[in-house]
């Protein structure tokens, strides 16, 4: 599994072009439902995995095409605190029939806001297809990303949660176990006990997180946003 990362807590940032299959590969990587419901703000939740902890960053609908740069940006800012010092993994889960060319653009400009060196940390994720895959593998922009991405791709059908994180720890060996350092924004700040840093105020963990906590794990959400603002939008160890 994660035996042979030199890092003592993997951090992954889940991406992609639907929250409930991020939610379900989520659930997965932690092996228990945490991620239940759409949140408007980026999530952070996690446990143990052998001698190893393991963080999964859980994010909005970056790729919405009505999301300002503006508020793309702070949602980019409220990721980079909560996977302080950086992520060492960024896990796109993408649904092939519903990746477009304009979501591929989105994606890139994400992941290009983080580090010029994102792709090299990325990971795509093939979701199950809801129809007959066939021809689904030469979507244009869906191959494009895999291949940005150096060829890194794994199909979620028949998935296990071993496989998946063999292949997440893989991919942070073949950084050399280093993380992505975010090269456009302030360095955090303040550190929350035990957990992580922010860069704009102390997050909260909220009172439903308590059987979260009791089952090992620690779950950190950012601010949500004003009705008014939902619709618009290199390494180190």
């Amino acid at each position: 599994l994660l035996f042979f990362v030199s890092v003592s807590e993997l951090r992954v940032v889940l991406l992609g072009n639907s929250w409930s299959e991020r939610s379900s590969v989520g659930n997965l990587i932690l092996g228990k439902t945490e991620f239940n419901k759409a949140p408007e703000c980026c999530v952070r939740i996690s446990g143990p995995v052998e001698e190893k902890k393991i963080v999964v960053i859980n994010t909005p609908d970056l790729l919405d095409p009505n999301i300002s740069e503006h508020k793309l940006t702070e949602f980019i800012q409220d990721c980079v605190s909560l996977s302080d010092p950086g992520p060492h993994v960024f896990l796109l889960v993408l649904q092939p029939e519903d990746f477009t060319e304009e979501q591929k653009l989105k994606l890139c400009r994400v992941l290009q806001l983080f580090s010029d060196q994102s792709f090299d940390h990325s990971l795509v994720l093939i979701s199950t297809p809801r129809e007959d895959s066939s021809g689904l593998m030469e979507n244009s922009p869906l191959k494009d990303m895999i291949i940005k991405c150096r060829y890194r791709n794994l199909k979620q059908k028949n998935l296990d949660r071993a496989e998946l994180l063999t292949r997440l720890g893989q991919t942070a060996k073949e950084n050399n176990g280093e993380h992505v350092c975010h090269e456009r924004f302030e360095e955090p700040e303040e550190t929350l006990p035990g957990d992580h840093q922010n860069s704009k105020q102390q997050r909260t963990t909220t009172p439903t997180t308590d059987a979260v906590k009791a089952a090992g794990l620690q779950v950190v959400m950012t601010p949500s946003l004003s009705p008014s603002e939902k619709n618009p939008l290199s390494h180190s160890k």
